[in-house]
């Protein structure tokens, strides 16, 4: 099962009011393993970069005039992406601005029944509790210390790492796994060598007979001798 953890960095939230994608990080998952096989590009958003966005990811218009733009890239990031389920945090998002993007391209969207939200998958299994990226690093003990600004592979790393935690990862069913073997092989190595003795005779001897009819005959009124 292959699977395809997005994430996106933009120059801020409205994808049809003329934002656009500055980064797109993805990581690769094969029934739920993390492969090594990442994807990522800066992209040329063709426009400014308000102040507020620029606080968030620190992605600058000079550091990005030299990248290529969204056209440049949509072949190559569709061919990695290919019919894969799409895991993001909070997926209407990422998936909005990219199918704003494929749609300037008069490319086709990206299916939304194709996608996995994880921030919808933590709600459900966390009713109440936070359920932002940070919130969910914190609660399964993932460290983001390296983590000052917002990096789209970097926080698809991160998502990986709590997608796999909301859907009882890898790692459970592995140690599981492992453990089982483990125990399996050292009860072999450790089981003791077993000694078979010949069959020992249950018969009664003829005195345990006459003993057991003598008794019988102090019974008086025994049920299995009534009518």
């Amino acid at each position: 099962m292959r699977e395809i953890v997005i994430d996106t960095e933009t120059t801020g939230l409205n994808p049809y009011g003329g934002d656009r994608i500055v980064e797109i990080g993805c990581i690769e998952l094969v029934n739920h393993i993390p492969t090594g096989r990442t994807y990522q590009a800066y992209v040329n958003p063709e426009r400014d970069m308000p102040a507020e966005a620029e606080r968030v990811h620190g992605l600058t218009v000079a550091f990005l005039q030299d990248k290529p733009v969204f056209a440049a890239i949509a072949e190559e990031f569709l061919g990695f992406v290919a019919d894969a389920p799409l895991i993001a945090h909070n997926a209407g998002f990422d998936i909005g601005f990219i199918n704003a993007e494929l749609k300037r391209l008069g490319r086709a969207a990206l299916a939304p029944e194709r996608t996995i939200d994880t921030f919808e998958l933590a709600r459900r299994k966390f009713p109440g509790a936070q359920a932002s990226l940070d919130a969910l690093c914190r609660r399964f003990q993932i460290d983001i210390a390296h983590r000052s600004k917002h990096g789209a592979l970097l926080d698809a790393e991160l998502l990986a790492k709590v997608y796999l935690e909301l859907v009882g990862g890898r790692e459970p069913g592995l140690l599981l796994s492992v453990a089982a073997a483990e125990i399996s092989v050292s009860s072999q190595a450790n089981a003791p060598i077993l000694v078979r003795r010949p069959p020992r005779s249950h018969a009664p001897t003829p005195e345990e007979v006459a003993a057991h009819v003598a008794f019988l005959g102090t019974l008086k009124d025994p049920i299995w001798l009534r009518v």
